[in-house]
């Protein structure tokens, strides 16, 4: 039934809330990221080396820092 005529119109529907909803999925998943991968250097330095506990925190907030200075967003070039 090819000739079968709709109600739809593509690229009429309101997407609002999904693109709002992909942003946070990808914010979550962008900044859990992180937050694994700090703690995870911190306990792997902690108990797999000689770098003591300030050691490991000093390497984790350096982690941290880098990481947001790259994960966070970037303000739109084309203004």
């Amino acid at each position: 039934m090819a000739g079968d005529s709709s109600d739809y119109q593509r690229g009429a529907m309101d997407i609002s809330e999904q693109t709002a909803t992909y942003n946070l999925i990808m914010g979550l998943t962008k900044w859990g990221s992180l937050a694994i991968c700090v703690g995870l250097l911190f306990f792997t330095l902690l108990f797999c080396t000689t770098t003591g506990f300030l050691g490991s925190a000093a390497w984790s907030v350096v982690l941290l820092v880098l990481g947001v200075i790259f994960l966070r967003e970037k303000p739109d070039a084309a203004h």
